[in-house]
């Protein structure tokens, strides 16, 4: 799968989804109303495509290599990694890894993903999806 189809796969499969780009890279944030605050707008994937002053453990210089970044509850990301991984090489290709800058914060991300985390890669954005529409929903409920 290429970048362009992952995009167009996000698009596609998630209402109420805005993905603006900027430097190459494209951000997906649940905002169906186009209503959330600056402060609120954080994306619960992202594509990116080249590498930047502040991340460039996945070498996305290379000829067409690009990253998938998902954001995921706390509960999904320990399931998924019980224990901090160590001597992480963030350049394999289509393995699920912690992110290299927001694993902190419960991200995970996949350089091209393809076949081994195909069907991995559809579930985690569904449930990132549905943790998202859930802020979102939470936060319009409360008039914040």
């Amino acid at each position: 799968m290429t970048a362009d189809e992952m995009i167009r796969y996000i698009r596609d499969t998630f209402e109420g989804v805005d993905a603006p780009e900027a430097r190459g890279d494209t951000f997906f944030i649940y905002d169906p109303w186009r209503d959330l605050p600056d402060s609120r707008r954080m994306p619960f994937a992202t594509i990116v495509t080249g590498d930047h002053e502040y991340d460039s453990a996945s070498a996305l210089d290379r000829p067409g290599a690009w990253r998938l970044n998902i954001g995921l509850t706390r509960a999904r990301y320990a399931r998924l990694f019980p224990t901090v991984p160590v001597d992480v090489d963030h350049r394999v290709v289509d393995t699920l890894l912690p992110h290299p800058v927001y694993a902190p914060q419960r991200w995970v991300c996949v350089v091209n993903p393809g076949a081994g985390t195909e069907a991995l890669v559809r579930d985690l954005l569904d449930e990132a999806y549905a943790f998202a529409v859930r802020k979102y929903d939470n936060h319009r409920r409360r008039g914040s």
